[in-house]
């Protein structure tokens, strides 16, 4: 039995390999040094062409040329000059002066011409030579600025989006040079970190979310086996144990949480007064500050700034806290707001122990303390300044921190108006 023919196999599929575009030739790309060779030579053959043709005019009109000689011949060897220039060659040659005399009068007067001749070219060179720098130093501006000019595009586009304004584009036309492969390299980059800075707010919501949740179960389930009057002694201290860490815990939670979402630059501002902002912050820890014998004390002037009154209230709050938590008993806190040229300045100052100088820039790193490190402590999580750092940052501003001396610290936030 004869056996069929084997099916005819099927052509290759061509493949398609993506590669990169073809560029010009590295010679015909019209590039910045390209440009800018092209321009500053043709400048520089402009000039010379230019300074040439001014110093042959300037020459000819220097020779005199088409105008009299100094001195005329008349009969024969007798010279009569034409100018006050050549006083002293009038007459006959041989007569009235020597042969040697005359020529010596002669030579004088043609070198006392050349002289005069050199001096006007010279003198008039240098004015146009001045007249020219300035003409060409004015064209260099005006075509050194129209060069130029993509680099300050890029540079403002740079700081709106410094602004959190990420949806700026550059979107540079024009040849195919460096400075338009920089516009679209920054476009790129401004593209990726929108969709960064769009997953960084999804994950907060959606951390905001699946971190609290259960947190709050297990809240509602502790303060439920609390509230039962039959429980036995060593569940309730264990409940209240675990409800003590668990509140711990949504504290960290939501500290971590604001520290991540106030590290962009506030966009949608209102008025604020800071005035009444350390009010308030005053009145949520009087009770605190009254069980440590920590008086509370300070003038608040109207300071009004633009910004977010949630997170500015929680600038003030932090500080205020902070400063009645490390606190000496009978201490005092005294928290003053006042207004400068083109800023306000919230300020906090408080005794307490001495702080060395070399630690001052340690306090506001997260979960750092002074002289510790991690969040082992009942004076909160360790994010109070980190985050007050983070939101004056948001709205323009900076905090600083000074140690007092007797003990204590100054923690000043000034933010712009």
């Amino acid at each position: 039995m004869a056996s069929t023919p084997p099916p005819p196999a099927a052509p290759p599929r061509p493949t398609w390999n993506p590669g990169p575009a073809p560029r010009p030739l590295p010679w015909l790309r019209p590039t910045i040094r390209i440009r800018l060779t092209l321009l500053y030579g043709g400048m520089f053959l402009i000039a010379g062409v230019l300074l040439l043709s001014i110093i042959y005019l300037l020459a000819a009109q220097a020779l005199h040329l088409g105008n009299e000689l100094p001195f005329k011949v008349l009969d024969g060897s007798r010279v009569q000059p034409t100018n006050n220039t050549c006083p002293g060659i009038t007459g006959y040659a041989g007569r009235d002066l020597p042969e040697a005399q005359f020529n010596d009068a002669l030579n004088a007067c043609m070198n006392h011409q050349r002289q005069l001749a050199l001096d006007g070219l010279l003198r008039r060179s240098l004015l146009a030579l001045l007249g020219l720098s300035v003409v060409a130093f004015a064209f260099g501006y005006a075509m050194a600025g129209r060069v130029l000019s993509p680099l300050g595009r890029i540079t403002r586009t740079a700081r709106m989006v410094a602004g959190s304004d990420l949806s700026r584009r550059i979107e540079l036309d024009g040849p195919d040079d460096e400075l338009k492969e920089l516009a679209d390299t920054f476009d790129e980059m401004l593209g990726r970190l929108a969709r960064a800075f769009d997953a960084q707010r999804r994950f907060v919501a959606n951390a905001s979310h699946e971190l609290r949740t259960p947190l709050a179960i297990n809240r509602t389930l502790l303060e439920v086996q609390l509230s039962d009057p039959d429980a036995p002694a060593d569940l309730r201290h264990l409940a209240k144990t675990l409800l003590a860490t668990n509140e711990r815990s949504e504290q960290l939670v939501d500290g971590l949480l604001l520290l991540a979402r106030s590290d962009n630059e506030i966009v949608d501002r209102q008025p604020v007064d800071l005035a009444e902002v350390a009010d308030l912050a005053i009145d949520q820890v009087r009770g605190e500050a009254q069980r440590k014998g920590v008086e509370l004390r300070g003038e608040r002037r109207p300071a009004v700034v633009q910004g977010n009154g949630v997170l500015l209230e929680r600038i003030a709050l932090n500080l205020v806290q902070n400063a009645v938590r490390h606190n000496t008993e009978g201490g005092w806190v005294e928290a003053t707001t006042d207004t400068h040229p083109g800023q306000v300045v919230l300020s906090v100052a408080n005794t307490g122990p001495v702080v060395p100088a070399y630690e001052l820039d340690n306090i506001f790193e997260p979960f750092r303390r002074l002289r510790t490190e991690r969040t082992n402590s009942d004076r909160g999580v360790g994010l109070g300044l980190s985050i007050a750092r983070s939101v004056a940052r948001a709205h323009g501003g900076r905090i600083e921190a000074e140690a007092r001396e007797g003990g204590g610290l100054v923690m000043r936030v000034t933010l712009p108006v």
